[in-house]
């Protein structure tokens, strides 16, 4: 018998009667997008599940997100973001006309390093964007600090942070603005999708007619804007996965206690070096979740002793049907030709070669899972 693969992610699909009911009121309305019912309602329950007082704007992508969160703030000049992310943190401001300084990043939580991020401050910096990798949070405290020191705009990749809470707060919270994204891979999706927020109602505002062409009734305009619209059949599959997300999330963390069973052992977090690049003790290592932070279980990655390690594994596991992977590599730094002189960040080209994603979804089950670790262990010679 033939084996499914085990593809390192599946998107969540709800019970198909459910979206079919919210496609009824569509055609009944025949109302499809230009900020239609299902996207305001999908908006104030986003705003809800995060217990937020403000807002959240929904957008079509996380890349549109994050570049009207930049423009909102003004930000035309340098900003300081992190080489571990993935290309759009990047990709965003460079599209926008902004410089870019990259800072390393920590090495056991795999966020930017503040020490770093100062270093990498110079007249011309504009702003902070930093990365929630796989939903951990940066320092935000620290990173809030720094900002407020040189007066610079703070903006959050949070595409992985949906949900994330720290100090018993939503991370949104933190920052001048942030992004969740709502694509098909995410944990709770709109199939593509994201949305904004801001602490300041001035850049809440500027973000919401910033997504829809400026508008400002049919015939006057706030000022020059896009289209990042949110459809309303995108709403829809937003509120039924939105529906689901407990469930979601609840299955996700039994896949990752299973996964640190088999893998990991009984061993804690605090036994591991913080120093992953010299690390040699164990084959595989976690990541570290930061104290006081919620998980919200969007990813599962383990960092190998090496590249050729974590590459003889990739084809390994592949040759079985189980699809991993690089999640982030390479280091963005190594991706961009950029002008002028760049710091070196050997903190994330290093472990941005040896780290990767294992399989994980709310539709995988207990054996898939130990087939999996069966086979990295055998791999490994755990």
């Amino acid at each position: 018998m033939t084996r499914k693969p085990i593809q390192v992610t599946e998107p969540f699909l709800p019970p198909f009667e459910e979206y079919v009911d919210y496609l009824k009121g569509i055609w009944e309305r025949n109302w499809l997008t230009n900020q239609g019912p299902l996207v305001k309602e999908l908006e104030e329950k986003l705003r809800c599940y995060h217990n937020l007082s403000s807002p959240v704007y929904c957008v079509a992508n996380g890349t549109l997100g994050l570049q009207i969160a930049l423009k909102a703030l003004g930000v035309r000049g340098e900003i300081v973001t992190t080489p571990f992310s993935y290309v759009a943190t990047t990709s965003c401001p460079l599209w926008e006309g902004c410089k870019v300084n990259f800072a390393d990043i920590e090495s056991n939580t795999l966020t930017i390093d503040p020490e770093a991020v100062e270093a990498g401050i110079t007249p011309q910096t504009e702003a902070i964007l930093a990365t929630h990798v796989f939903g951990n949070p940066c320092d935000v405290e620290a990173l809030d600090a720094i900002a407020a020191k040189h007066g610079l705009a703070v903006v959050y990749d949070a595409a992985h942070a949906f949900g994330v809470t720290y100090g018993g707060r939503s991370l949104l919270e933190y920052g001048d603005a942030s992004m969740v994204s709502l694509h098909a891979t995410k944990l709770m999706h709109s199939v593509e999708g994201g949305f904004v927020f801001a602490k300041d109602p001035r850049i809440l505002k500027k973000m919401e007619w910033m997504r829809r062409f400026g508008h400002k009734g049919p015939k006057e305009f706030f000022g020059v804007a896009i289209n990042a619209k949110l459809s309303e059949f995108h709403a829809a599959m937003g509120l039924c996965t939105l529906n689901h997300a407990d469930l979601i999330l609840k299955k996700r963390k039994a896949i990752c206690d299973i996964y640190d069973q088999l893998l990991l052992g009984d061993r804690e977090e605090a036994a591991f070096s913080v120093d992953r690049i010299s690390d040699t003790r164990y084959q595989l290592c976690p990541i570290i979740y930061r104290a006081t932070a919620s998980r919200n279980y969007a990813y599962y990655p383990v960092i190998f002793e090496s590249e050729n390690k974590l590459l003889s594994a990739m084809r390994q596991l592949e040759g079985k049907g189980i699809f991993t992977r690089r999640y982030f590599h390479p280091a963005l730094d190594l991706v961009h030709e950029l002008t002028g002189k760049r710091k070196p960040c050997p903190i994330s080209k290093n472990i941005s070669k040896r780290i990767l994603c294992l399989p994980l979804s709310s539709s995988i089950d207990q054996c898939e899972i130990d087939r999996i670790c069966l086979e990295i262990k055998n791999i490994q010679g755990i």
